[in-house]
């Protein structure tokens, strides 16, 4: 006899997610967390960085190998 608190019927939303439902949903909001805070970082990064103008910063060094003009 199947018990009334048997969760085979029902649709899914309603069931009770089962352990490895629950470690999926762990693992993919700790993933969308560094995610987010990783491009969060980069945006305020590039926000607040120097701006540099591309001819200015060109020289060359002891170890450039293409010398620009």
């Amino acid at each position: 006899m199947r018990s009334s608190f048997d969760s085979r019927s029902g649709f899914v939303l309603v069931r009770t997610p089962n352990y490895r439902h629950q470690q999926t949903r762990r693992r993919l909001l700790v993933i969308s967390a560094v995610l987010g805070l990783a491009l969060a970082s980069g945006l305020i990064g590039s926000m607040t960085g120097p701006r540099l103008d591309s001819h200015a910063h060109a020289s060359t060094g002891p170890f450039s190998y293409f010398p620009s003009e």
